[in-house]
């Protein structure tokens, strides 16, 4: 199913691995594709424009804002490299354009790395824009400064390159490898999309630059990065519109488009959080969110095939395709046990703390650990002999209610 692939899209792993995978088949199979797209020159060089004009247009309305700066970047870069750095790197201004761009590009990535999430075309994206154009105008006063001085100096010390290796000097080589070590374990640390979509963007702006002299390279490498960021805004737009932001699990959306597709035999079960509004309002609603984050936890943890989502407040539903209730009781009944014996740690304070700082301290010493007990109650109703999901889901609710009535903590089966 659509959620199934878009999940697989999402996960660290692939937004790390597959930009990694495609930087290596293109760069192994770079020479034979170059004789296979030979005869279409043109269309590689406007292929860039038009893709990541594409990126940039539907990072608008889709929020990603980020991912929107990155293939501005990009454009820009890509059109400076076509205008600009056309002839051999033996020329003096093209040599000097080509370190700044090189330089400018990673440091520019890092820099969106760390601004706000903001669109492009608002005040704070005409600002940077601003700021782009500002640091245009600066490479071109330094390139037209010093395009007629001898800069060998300086080619053969700081920025000093290995022969018959990559012209690009071996300190702007680290800064790649170590912005792009950062990328990647930021990846890996919080999966957010806008990481991979400036990831992307350094690791085939990088093989651009290090491999600089092979014929289309550019084109090439840009082409592909303004892909996987199409891919990028595709899978974070599946996710704003299906997935619940606070659990991380799917939400009423995506089990709404799963129903629709199902078989004639499948098992629903609904469950809600035993006692949930009262613990809301004695440990607070952040203390209740964590709950609901401990609860999807062991949801994920479910055996037998399970799909969990999250269906509204405390409220969770679990699907079983091709499993009837007598296949699908004993992991409901693992997983409502595993719950009931967790001990959740909460904070407690005497009393609530005042706007005043030296209070909020003195609360703060105050403050108590103590543990908790979360219980669950599920109702469980299959797909015999009424196949329609809304009935199945209605008698899962029903069966639930019963739960609740018979003293929760408990599977009842409709």
């Amino acid at each position: 199913m659509p959620q199934v692939s878009f999940a697989i899209f999402r996960s660290a792993g692939v937004r790390f691995g597959l930009p990694l995978l495609l930087a290596v088949l293109m760069t192994f199979s770079l020479e034979s594709a170059v004789t296979t797209f030979a005869p279409y020159r043109e269309l590689l060089l406007i292929l860039p424009y038009v893709l990541l004009g594409l990126v940039i247009l539907l990072s608008q309305p889709f929020n990603q804002g980020k991912t929107d700066l990155t293939a501005l970047l990009m454009l820009i870069t890509f059109y400076i490299i076509q205008t600009r750095l056309q002839s051999p790197l033996a020329n003096n201004e093209t040599h000097i354009i080509y370190v700044m761009l090189a330089t400018l590009l990673p440091l520019n990535l890092l820099l969106v790395h760390i601004l706000p999430e903001r669109r492009l075309f608002s005040r704070f994206g005409s600002g940077y824009f601003i700021f782009l154009l500002l640091q245009i105008a600066w490479g071109v006063l330094v390139a037209n400064h010093f395009s007629d001085r001898d800069l060998s100096p300086l080619w053969e010390s700081y920025l000093y390159a290995i022969p018959g290796f990559s012209p690009m000097p071996v300190l702007l080589i680290l800064l790649y490898l170590a912005i792009g070590f950062a990328c990647a374990s930021t990846i890996l640390k919080r999966n957010q999309g806008y990481d991979q979509a400036i990831f992307i963007s350094l690791l085939f702006a990088g093989i651009t630059f290090s491999v600089f002299q092979q014929t289309f390279i550019s084109s090439a490498a840009f082409s592909v990065a303004a892909i996987l960021l199409l891919l990028n805004i595709i899978t974070c737009s599946h996710e704003l519109a299906y997935v619940d932001q606070l659990t991380g699990i799917p939400g009423r959306r995506a089990l709404e488009t799963e129903l629709k597709y199902l078989g004639k035999t499948y098992t629903l079960a609904m469950l809600d959080i035993d006692h949930f509004k009262k613990f809301n309002d004695t440990y607070g609603h952040k203390t209740g969110d964590d709950v609901l984050r401990v609860i999807a936890k062991f949801m994920r943890e479910i055996k037998g095939g399970a799909e969990v989502f999250r269906y509204g407040g405390e409220e969770f539903t679990i699907l079983f395709k091709g499993k009837d209730c007598n296949h699908c009781l004993e992991y409901l009944e693992q997983f409502r046990e595993a719950v009931a014996n967790y001990e959740m740690r909460v904070r407690q304070y005497s009393s609530r703390p005042k706007s005043n700082k030296k209070d909020i301290e003195q609360r703060k010493d105050e403050s108590t650990e103590k543990t908790v007990k979360i219980t669950v109650s599920i109702g469980v109703a299959d797909s015999f002999p009424d196949h329609k999901p809304a009935n199945v889901l209605k008698a899962a609710d029903v069966a639930l209610y019963k739960a609740k009535e018979a003293g929760k903590n408990q599977v009842i089966r409709a």
